[in-house]
């Protein structure tokens, strides 16, 4: 009789063991490669042996370096691509059977990095409807599920609206509520979020994650922002094509040496914390989830005033270099209004002097000016009202004035946020070349300066003779940079230049402009990163709704949280968990107090502590 009663109970046991852990991606032993013109296989392969299972419902990452493989597998999940070795089985069918593609299609869908890329309707119930339509789904049905993915991610409202005149973040959403009309099982998100503003981004990712949590879908995300992989529940580690590592964050985020051999770098958070422990002398982490920074800055909080008890002294800051500048502008920007009529948006009065020698980082959220802003320093845009004046040695040169253009242009050069749509020619070095010949510049020059220009953004001679639609997304941004660095401007205007780079590219693409910097070039940088702009900026100018809302060092405008949030300015991620431990030192320590913030973590963990030792008195 006992067996009789204990079958039924192991059989429910496994039943729900094999549900709850149901895998919805298994791969086992992939190789894929790409081919070449001449029908040949790419070698190292693109995928080289990657086995991973995702389970239904799962929320993970997939980190690793450019070209690692990443955006590959997503292509290898949704049958845009099949394995040359190995399988695929996704929702229960095998992705080299020809029966399983719109099986998988239709379950399966994947938000790329550009969402224009993805656009295709007039308007924006048009486009969400295009995927549904191309299943033959009749009305009603057609209807309600263009407004069930509407209201799902806010955009009924906008329904009706063209999808041109919406925000970066508002054509993620759409992105998001097409995939929902065609209700999938499976999103997929290669780098959605990297051409987001911070508070954007956040919204972003807020909304899948409500939408998984409502509708259980298995969400995967590749991305380079490690912040963004810390929301996740599982992450994998791609390096060449390898999955190197996998693991909840606070385990892989926490093996330092396996993110530097990855080439990648870990939430800021993260770095702090280690330097504390680095200051001690020992781990911190037992009995706290690192992962979340409210645990991990109240355990800092909780260590630096037992070491400030047991009588330690201060420790050795180094000071922050810090630049001087002249003050001498070399573009002025007098009462500058400009109006969109078509997108409803005006750039309001806007007076600003950038000055010779300096980076500066202008900030804010997607569709404040910025883009619309930096298109009037070489007269791709003329002020509606106002003046925009180029100071060339001893003459002025106004953007108003057509026979200026040249000669700003020259001086002036701007490279955009995709450099792919900035390329053009059939080989690297006649598309460098091309604003030599726009110029004039003597056809006898053409070959020094090209060499010039590549070495001052790192590129080898030998790329000169590829097309530069086979390069890789980084090459192509330091080509199209070396493009406008070739006709040797003064003023070098990037917009977003390191999105889309992974962690290691990153700072190559910052120790490049830091080196045009330094010598000489001024540089005004778009940026949505608030640690790189603060790291590396020597003034922030932040716009809100076609206006400039503050103007100043980064460590002044950083330093007073309360008006960043007031104007609406996200804070650099170390700054952050730094207040928190703040926060948590100030119910500890009465009187603590922090005259300034440093964006280094090591200079910033041994500021936060010196400061506790010098409150000592205030200790119970």
């Amino acid at each position: 009789m006992r067996g009789v009663f204990t079958t039924p109970l192991v059989f429910f046991i496994l039943w729900r063991m094999h549900h709850e852990n149901k895998a919805i991606i298994d791969i086992r032993d992939v190789k894929f490669s790409y081919r070449k013109e001449d029908g040949s296989f790419e070698e190292p392969p693109a995928v080289n042996g990657v086995s991973l299972t995702i389970e239904e419902g799962a929320y993970v990452a997939v980190l690793g370096p450019n070209g690692s493989g990443k955006s590959t597998l997503a292509k290898l999940i949704d049958i845009i691509e099949t394995p040359d070795e190995g399988s695929i089985v996704v929702l229960g069918h095998d992705t080299k059977e020809n029966d399983s593609f719109w099986e998988i299609r239709e379950q399966c869908y994947c938000v790329f990095q550009n969402p224009d890329n993805q656009i295709v309707g007039t308007t924006v119930e048009e486009d969400v409807a295009f995927g549904p339509e191309n299943l033959a789904i009749p009305n009603p049905e057609l209807r309600n599920r263009v407004d069930k993915a509407l209201k799902a991610t806010g955009l009924y409202d906008k329904r009706t609206l063209q999808t041109a005149f919406l925000s970066g973040g508002q054509k993620q959403k759409l992105a998001i509520a097409g995939a929902l009309a065609m209700k999938p099982k499976i999103i997929i998100l290669d780098e959605s979020t990297a051409m987001l503003d911070p508070i954007s981004r956040n919204e972003f990712l807020e909304l899948v994650e409500k939408i998984r949590e409502d509708m259980g879908l298995t969400i995967i995300t590749i991305t380079h922002d490690m912040n963004e992989a810390a929301r996740c529940e599982k992450i994998f580690v791609i390096k060449d094509g390898t999955v190197i590592e996998q693991g909840i964050p606070s385990e892989v985020f926490s093996d330092q040496e396996l993110m530097e051999e990855a080439g990648l770098d870990r939430p800021e958070h993260y770095k702090l914390f280690g330097a504390f422990e680095k200051s001690f002398g020992r781990s911190l982490r037992s009995g706290i989830d690192i992962n979340n920074e409210d645990e991990a800055a109240k355990r800092a909080a909780d260590e630096i005033v037992k070491e400030v008890r047991s009588g330690a002294g201060k420790i050795t800051v180094d000071p922050a270099p810090r630049r001087e500048l002249s003050g001498e502008p070399v573009i002025e920007i007098k009462d500058v209004s400009f109006v969109y009529l078509e997108k409803n948006f005006e750039l309001k009065a806007t007076n600003l002097d950038i000055r010779k020698g300096e980076i500066l980082a202008l900030v804010g959220h997607t569709g404040c000016g910025k883009t619309t802003l930096i298109s009037h320093l070489n007269a791709l845009l003329v002020p509606t009202r106002g003046e925009v004046l180029i100071h060339d040695g001893d003459r002025v040169l106004k953007t108003s004035n057509k026979k200026d253009i040249k000669a700003i242009r020259s001086k002036v050069g701007l490279v955009f946020q995709y450099p792919e749509y900035q390329l053009f020619e059939d080989t690297v070095f006649n598309d460098i070349a091309y604003g030599l010949k726009k110029l004039g510049v003597d056809k006898s020059q053409h070959e020094q300066r090209v060499k010039e220009a590549i070495a001052l953004v790192g590129l080898e001679e030998d790329i000169l003779e590829k097309s530069p639609f086979d390069l890789s997304g980084g090459q192509k941004r330091r080509v199209a940079m070396a493009g406008v660095l070739v006709m040797k401007p003064e003023v070098l205007v990037l917009d977003e230049p390191a999105s889309g780079l992974d962690p290691r590219g990153r700072k190559e693409m910052f120790r490049i402009i830091k080196n045009l910097r330094d010598n000489g070039t001024t540089i005004v940088l778009v940026t949505h990163n608030m640690d790189e702009a603060a790291k590396n900026a020597d003034r922030i100018c932040c716009l809100g709704r076609g206006e400039i809302l503050a103007i100043t060092t980064p460590e002044e405008l950083f330093s007073d949280y309360d008006h960043c949030r007031e104007i609406g300015i996200d804070i650099p991620e170390i700054t952050s968990f730094s207040y928190k431990i703040i926060d948590n030192l100030k119910a500890e320590i009465p009187g603590f107090k922090m005259d300034e913030i440093s964006f280094a973590s090591d200079r910033l963990s041994k500021q936060i502590f010196n400061a506790a030792v010098e409150c000592r008195g205030g200790l119970s």
